[in-house]
């Protein structure tokens, strides 16, 4: 009797300990453990904002308006957490030998790895149109291009990276294609970040099929601000990124900042990508293994070498804060963390199912 009693003491451990583990990304029994002692959602403001040169000091709002969304809505933290763990899963496999059994779902030992085919992205444009700020076919078209170009290491620049990072310059064999173009007249000379654009009782337009196609809002953010991104795991309603119209594909009215980075910075925040510097000190990371620390952005267009944190800056990263002619690069570190999401089980798995 004792032994029966015993047995079923230890039945029910193990079923708890099963309960426990529902949110775990446990795609194979070689890795039981991802570390996630690192990671953070919420930033400090003074960080972002730490250098005022040019004319656009804290360029872009993702951050802060993550920070809003937490405030806003407490189980976007596990949400997020939950995205970043099967992130991290799915890239420590990466390289991994196959094991028969241990398959991803699909069957056959296929080990769990980040997405490896190519990736098609229909774009949908939603437009609030303010005369003083036209947004033409032209400047659709060329950032649907530059898009392309930048995903796709086709970017000209790309030959000045220096050697130290050459070997780290990705291809993430993304494609972005037009889809449709939503306009939509606004006497709105302001925005502002809290997703009013994307809403149509507000004024703005509601999002198209956000499982299945990238929303652009193209507005006056107004502030100094070029644009922000939602990142995955944060509600379907507000899924895109905004971008300010003077900052939309090739735009003499945008400046240094008109040739269409603008969006490739954001879609890199879209796609999971945390800003280089990690929007904290030497020692809080973006989360990529092979982009250098740093304390803070960089602006303008930087020499190399630029040192921070006792290391070479990677300034010409598409996450950084630099003019747009002086970005260049996604390192195979960032490609692997935007391909993790596509992969079974990932926040966009649905753009390539």
């Amino acid at each position: 009797m004792k032994k029966l009693i015993l047995f079923f003491a230890i039945l029910a451990l193990a079923i708890v300990a099963c309960q426990d583990n529902t949110d775990e990304v446990s795609p194979n029994q070689e890795i039981t453990e991802i570390d996630m002692s690192d990671f953070y959602v919420y930033t400090d403001d003074d960080v972002a904002a730490k250098s005022s040169q040019g004319s656009h000091g804290d360029k872009c709002h993702s951050m802060k308006v993550l920070n809003r969304q937490l405030n806003e809505n407490p189980g976007l933290y596990k949400k997020l957490y939950n995205v970043e763990k099967h992130t991290r899963t799915y890239i420590a496999f990466k390289g991994k030998p196959t094991k028969p059994g241990n398959g991803n779902g699909n069957g056959g030992g296929t080990t769990p790895t980040p997405y490896t085919g190519t990736i098609t992205i229909p774009v949908v444009v939603n437009i609030l149109e303010d005369p003083a700020h036209p947004v033409t076919a032209a400047h659709i078209n060329s950032q649907i291009a530059i898009l392309n170009e930048d995903f796709n290491n086709n970017n000209p620049l790309t030959s000045q990276v220096p050697a130290e990072f050459a070997g780290l310059v990705a291809d993430t064999d993304i494609t972005f294609v037009l889809d449709q173009v939503i306009r939509k007249e606004s006497t709105k000379s302001s925005w502002g970040t809290n997703d009013a654009m994307k809403d149509s009782e507000q004024g703005g337009i509601d999002a198209s099929d956000p499982a299945n196609k990238l929303n652009f809002w193209v507005c006056e953010i107004g502030g100094g601000i070029l644009g922000y991104a939602q990142f995955p795991g944060g509600s379907p309603a507000t899924d895109g990124v905004v971008i300010g119209s003077d900052f939309f594909g090739e735009n003499t009215a945008g400046g240094q900042y008109g040739h269409g980075r603008t969006a490739t910075h954001e879609v890199g925040h879209w796609l999971n990508l945390r800003h280089i510097w990690g929007d904290g000190r030497c020692k809080q990371d973006d989360f990529v293994s092979d982009t250098p620390s740093s304390d803070g952005p960089n602006y303008g267009c930087p020499s190399y070498p630029t040192v921070n944190c006792r290391s070479n800056d990677m300034t010409m990263n598409y996450m950084d804060y630099v003019n747009d002619n002086c970005m260049y690069m996604f390192s195979e570190g960032q490609n692997d963390r935007m391909r993790a999401i596509f992969a079974t089980g990932g926040t966009r798995e649905s753009f390539v199912q």
